[in-house]
């Protein structure tokens, strides 16, 4: 065997040589977790599987996100074309970058390859203002769809969400333990249901947390990097000290635009993001963060649309899934400001969800 050796699989695995063995020759008494670790670790290695091991692919599934720039949408694409091949599907990866296809021009496109079920990832499906038609339409020709990530009641599919109220507890949790009671959200547009649910979130956990003694202000750009640098500037200019950002992307936006105003993260400004994209942990500082659970909101969507192809029972409606507060280096205790009004916004902390 060229490459790998056994034991750089086996360590690769965390199995012994000898399973390792047993897998690669197709022998029993493996159980389907460990064969399943091994042919990762097998890919991972850029290992060439014997014939026998390969996927075999019976069909094609059709992935809309919005765009891959942003690394959490990256990371559900990846990890849902993994999924999927377990399955024996090829996935086509549709993105709607800015003047290219809408969600339904790929929607006929992925019907026309006779596409055995559909997964839509922050899609019209989020907009409160969307026309739904299209996919009353699938629902109605009987073609396998899930939502991720949005909730739109009217469609009786099964959908996925990360948990925005719980979100907002832990970051408000977090913000007014260091001391930080007046909190800004940068978000984008408010017709967006992850949007109206943090802000609903946020209020609601500032109320249980201090007990009306808070104050919340709401800046609503787009999720961008700039997006994040206009809300920040917004939301520092009136004071709070602390902003609440839609993305990751946001939350760096936020920084520089602090910066840019002479403050220090985290000393003069705190900054939380959200979504925990993998680089974030290299940002200087490393960015705290609301960590999405892309593994396990992937392997409900990609089961929940097996299941819907199996002709299994499905659950219509939605799950919601708990995101994870992960502290790293950009948020600080609230400095007590002894200063004039017009320098104070110098001891303001950005919380970007």
């Amino acid at each position: 065997m060229s490459g790998p050796t056994l034991a750089d699989i086996a360590y690769q695995a965390g199995v012994s040589q000898a399973t390792v063995s047993r897998v690669l020759n197709d022998k029993p008494g493996v159980s389907s977790p460990t064969r399943q670790c091994v042919l990762t670790a097998l890919d991972v290695l850029g290992y060439q599987r014997p014939t026998h091991l390969k996927p075999v692919t019976t069909g094609l599934m059709g992935l809309i996100v919005p765009e891959l720039t942003n690394p959490v949408f990256a990371s559900h694409a990846q990890a849902i074309e993994t999924l999927l091949s377990r399955e024996g599907y090829a996935t086509a990866v549709c993105t709607q970058a800015p003047g290219g296809m809408r969600e339904d021009d790929y929607i006929r496109v992925l019907q026309s390859r006779q596409v055995a079920g559909i997964i839509v990832m922050s899609g019209s499906h989020a907009d409160t203002t969307a026309d739904m038609s299209t996919y009353h339409e699938l629902v109605d020709v009987g073609l396998p769809l899930v939502l991720v990530n949005g909730y739109s009641p009217s469609i009786a599919v099964p959908q996925i969400s990360d948990d925005d109220i719980s979100a907002m507890d832990q970051a408000v949790a977090h913000l007014v333990g260091l001391g930080h009671k007046h909190l800004g959200l940068a978000v984008g547009p408010r017709r967006y249901v992850p949007v109206q649910r943090k802000e609903q979130g946020l209020r609601a956990a500032m109320d249980r947390h201090l007990e009306g003694r808070g104050r919340v202000t709401v800046s609503n750009t787009v999720f961008s990097v700039d997006g994040g640098a206009r809300a920040a500037v917004d939301l520092l200019g009136q004071g709070v000290n602390a902003i609440i950002c839609g993305s990751d992307l946001m939350a760096l936006g936020a920084i520089r635009a602090a910066r840019a105003q002479g403050l220090s993260v985290p000393d003069d400004v705190s900054v939380i993001g959200c979504d925990d994209s993998d680089l974030m942990r290299y940002t200087d500082p490393p960015l705290t963060s609301l960590r999405q659970d892309v593994e396990l909101i992937s392997t409900m969507a990609v089961q929940s649309l097996m299941g819907s192809i199996r002709g299994d029972t499905a659950f219509f409606g939605e799950r919601l899934v708990r995101p994870e507060l992960v502290i790293r280096g950009t948020t600080a205790s609230a400095r007590v400001s002894t200063m004039n009004p017009s320098v104070s916004r110098q001891h303001s902390a950005a919380l970007c969800l």
